[in-house]
C-alpha cells in the first residue's frame, strides 16, 4: 500500500480542536436552544411517562444508566462490571460470581457499547448487551428487571472495543478484539509483533428462548487493531463488519507509525459462511481459560464456570470467510444503513466520509476482483467497493446513524458538530454544533432495520463551561437534538454519568408492559430463603452462624439474636417478604463491609459480618419503608470467644 509520510493533516486537526471549540454559541444560539419550544419539546409533566428509553454506556464506571428522553431525566444504574455499592452488586454473597474472571476477581472495568436484541431486524426490548474492555467480556442485561444476568469472558483478546454488537435475529452478538496480541500467550520480544500478533473476532450466540449467551467460535484475524463493528442486514444479512487501523503492524509511537498507510480496512466476515466451516468440522480447538457467569433469577445466586477451549477458524484456511475493503486511514465507526446496502467507515484522518457498497461488494467477489491478499484474505479494490463519497462534510468523523428516511448523522470529534447528510446523493444537508468534542450518537434504533427518527443524543467527550464548574473534572454531558424536520434543533443539554461513551435506545412501549414488579415468594427457590416468619431460624455450623431472616413492613425477624462470639463467620441470608411493587428494604450491619444489602419484594440477599468485638451490635432497614421505617432495627449479641452461651433468637418476646 502506498504510504503517507506527511503528517501535517494530524497537526492541522489538533489545532482545529482547540480553535473550533468555542466556549458558547451566540446570543440567538443561546436563546434558540433554551426558546419555549424547545422546553416544551422536552417537558415530561409530573406524572407522565417519556416515550424512549435511553440505555447510556457508563464508560470508566463500568456500569449502564438509564435515561428517559426526552426529558433527560436519569432513572437507573444498572450494576454490570463494577461493584455497586446501592445495589450491593458486587459486595452480596449471591452476586460476587458475577465480577469473576480467569484473573480472579475484578471489581472495576471499563464498559463502552451497549445494544438491544433484535427481532427481523428490529429492536424487541428483550436484552441490552455491552462489552468490558479493559479485561475483555460481555454482559446481558434483562429489561425485564433491569438486572444482569449473565456474562462471558472472551479469551485471546486485549482491549474488547469492537463490541456489543447484535446480528438482526440475535444469532449472535459480537465482540472483537481492539489490540492484537500473542494467541496463545507467550514470553516473546514486542519488536517481533507483526506477523506474531493476532486479533480475535469472538461471536457469542444467544439463545431464543431465555437469552442464554455461549462463545461458539472466534476467527483468528491479522495482528491489526479493530476498532468498531456493525452487523449487516436485510440484503446484507449474514456479514459482519469491523474497521480496523493499524494495518501497518506497528508496535511503538502508534500516532505516527501507524499513520502511514494510505488506506486501512475494513474486514467484511461472512458469518452465515462461518458456521458452515464450523459444522464441516475445519476448525481447530484450542486451549483456553475463562469465566461463564450466570445469575438465576429463581435461586436469586450467581455462578461462575471455568470453561476450557474454544473452536477457532483461520481465514487462510477458510475461502470466502472474510475480505477486506480499503478505507481511508483510521477509521473508527462502521456503520450500516437500515437497508443494509451502504457501509460507512469513517477514517478519522481523511477529510470525506467513505460509504462502501454491499452490492458491489458482492460483484467484486463473484468476479474475483481482487487487489492482493493480507495474511491469506482477499483485499478487493477500492474503486469496486465504493457507493460514493460525502465530500469534505467536517473533521474528524467518528459514528453514523440513520433515521429510516434516507439520511445519515455522523459526529466530528475534530469540528465540535453532528452533520446531516443524504444517502444516495450524499450531500450535506445540516450541521448543528455540539460545542465541546463529541463522541458517539445515537438514534433509537439508528443501527437496526426500523429507527424512530425523532431524536439525536450526542454524547460529549467533553464539556469545559457548559455546566457549573465542579473542579478539574467536570461533568460528562448528552445532548438531545430533534430531528423531525429538514434541520436538526437543539433541545437539551444534560448530564450523564462516567463517560457517555454509546448508547441505544428503544420505545418506552416495548419495555414497560414487560417490566417485572415482584419476585413472587412461591417461585423463590434460593437455597436460605426464609418465606415466613415461621421459617426463621439461627444455625450454627462449628464457626460459621446462618441466619435465616425475613423482613416485612416494619420488622425483622428474629429482631433480637444472642449466642454469636468473637471469631464467628455470620451469614445473614434475608429475604422480603414484600409482594407489593416498590417496596424494597434495606438492612445494614455494624461493621460488615456492605454500607446495605437492598432487597427487592420477594428477593433473598445474603451478606458476611465478622464479630471482632463483644457487645450487643444494631443493624437497621436502610431504605425507607413506612412511617415505622425509623422503628425497623435488631440487635446482636457478641460474647466472648470461649462463651457457653448458646444460640437464641426472638421477635417481640420478653
Amino acid at each position: 500500500m502506498k504510504k503517507s509520510y506527511n503528517l501535517f493533516f494530524l497537526l492541522m486537526a489538533t489545532t482545529l480542536m482547540v480553535t473550533n471549540c468555542t466556549k458558547t454559541g451566540s446570543t440567538s444560539e443561546r436563546s434558540g436552544a433554551l426558546n419555549s419550544s424547545a422546553a416544551e419539546k422536552v417537558y415530561v409533566a409530573p406524572g407522565e411517562h417519556d416515550e424512549f428509553y435511553a440505555f447510556i454506556s457508563g464508560g470508566f464506571s463500568g456500569q449502564l444508566s438509564v435515561y428517559g428522553l426526552p426529558s433527560g431525566r436519569l432513572f437507573k444504574i444498572i450494576p454490570v462490571f463494577s461493584q455497586d455499592a446501592e445495589k450491593a452488586w458486587g459486595y452480596n454473597e449471591e452476586t460476587k460470581p458475577m465480577l469473576n474472571t480467569s484473573y480472579g476477581f475484578i471489581p472495576w472495568d471499563d464498559s463502552h457499547h451497549p445494544d438491544i436484541s433484535q427481532t427481523a431486524g428490529e429492536i424487541d426490548g428483550r436484552y441490552v448487551f455491552i462489552n468490558a474492555n479493559n479485561t475483555p467480556r460481555i454482559a446481558k442485561i434483562d429489561l425485564t428487571t433491569f438486572e444482569t444476568t449473565e456474562i462471558i469472558e472472551i479469551p485471546n483478546s486485549a482491549g474488547n472495543h469492537s463490541s456489543s454488537f447484535v446480528t438482526e435475529n440475535s444469532e449472535y452478538v459480537v465482540a472483537g478484539t481492539r489490540f492484537s496480541v500473542p494467541v496463545p500467550q507467550k514470553d516473546i520480544p514486542i519488536k517481533e509483533y507483526k506477523g506474531n500478533f493476532k486479533g480475535a473476532l469472538s461471536f457469542i450466540s444467544i439463545a431464543p428462548t431465555d437469552g442464554a449467551m455461549n462463545l461458539e467460535f472466534q476467527i483468528l484475524m491479522p495482528g491489526f487493531n479493530y476498532d468498531l463493528s456493525h452487523p449487516g442486514r436485510g440484503k446484507s444479512h449474514g456479514w459482519f463488519f469491523f474497521t480496523t487501523y493499524n494495518t501497518e503492524e506497528a508496535n511503538t509511537l502508534l500516532e505516527v507509525n501507524a499513520s502511514q498507510n494510505d488506506k486501512d480496512f475494513i474486514a467484511a466476515v461472512n458469518w452465515k459462511k462461518a458456521e458452515e466451516y464450523i459444522k464441516a468440522g475445519k476448525f481447530k480447538t484450542v486451549p483456553a481459560n475463562y469465566a461463564h457467569n450466570v445469575y438465576d433469577e429463581h435461586t436469586h445466586t450467581a455462578t461462575s464456570t471455568m470453561k476450557k477451549e474454544v473452536k477457532i477458524l483461520d481465514p487462510a484456511e477458510c475461502p470466502g470467510l472474510v475480505y477486506l475493503l480499503p478505507t481511508p486511514k483510521s477509521p473508527h465507526g462502521c456503520d450500516v444503513d437500515p437497508s443494509g446496502e451502504y457501509i460507512v467507515g469513517n477514517g478519522k484522518l481523511s477529510a470525506n466520509l467513505t460509504v462502501h457498497s454491499f452490492t458491489k461488494m458482492m460483484s467484486a467477489i463473484e468476479n474475483n476482483k481482487i487487489d492482493g491478499e493480507a495474511y491469506g484474505i482477499p483485499i478487493l479494490k477500492f474503486e469496486d467497493v465504493l457507493a460514493g463519497v460525502v465530500e469534505q462534510p467536517g473533521l474528524g468523523p467518528l459514528h453514523t446513524e440513520f433515521d429510516g428516511k434516507g439520511n445519515a448523522y455522523t459526529t466530528f470529534f475534530i469540528s465540535s458538530e453532528v452533520v446531516k447528510w443524504k444517502l444516495e446523493t450524499w450531500e450535506v444537508i445540516d450541521r448543528k454544533p455540539t460545542y465541546y468534542s463529541v463522541g458517539h450518537l445515537m438514534i433509537p434504533g439508528g443501527n437496526s432495520a426500523k429507527p424512530f427518527g425523532k431524536y439525536v443524543l450526542a454524547m460529549n467527550k467533553i464539556t469545559k463551561d457548559r455546566y457549573l464548574p465542579t473542579g478539574p473534572e467536570v461533568t460528562q454531558s448528552a445532548q438531545l437534538y430533534d430531528i423531525t424536520g429538514e434541520k436538526m434543533e437543539l433541545l437539551l443539554d444534560f448530564p450523564t454519568v462516567g463517560e457517555p461513551h454509546y448508547a441505544a435506545g428503544c420505545p418506552a412501549d416495548l419495555i414497560k408492559p414487560k417490566s417485572k414488579k415482584i419476585f413472587k415468594l412461591e417461585e423463590n427457590k434460593h437455597k436460605y430463603a426464609a418465606k415466613s416468619d415461621e421459617d426463621t431460624k439461627v444455625v450454627r455450623e462449628g464457626n460459621e452462624v446462618h441466619v435465616y431472616m425475613t423482613m416485612i413492613r416494619s420488622h425483622f425477624s428474629p429482631d433480637n439474636i444472642e449466642g454469636i462470639k468473637v471469631g464467628d463467620k455470620v451469614y445473614f441470608h434475608i429475604t422480603n417478604l414484600e409482594q407489593d411493587y416498590d417496596v424494597p428494604h434495606g438492612v445494614s450491619m455494624i461493621g460488615a463491609n456492605t454500607s446495605e444489602l437492598l432487597i427487592m419484594p420477594g428477593q433473598t440477599e445474603t451478606f458476611v459480618w465478622y464479630p471482632e468485638q463483644v457487645g450487643v451490635w444494631p443493624f437497621y432497614c436502610t431504605d425507607f419503608c413506612s412511617a415505622l421505617h425509623q422503628e425497623m432495627q435488631g440487635y446482636v449479641r457478641v460474647s466472648p470467644k470461649d462463651s457457653d452461651i448458646a444460640l437464641s433468637w426472638s421477635l417481640g418476646e420478653d
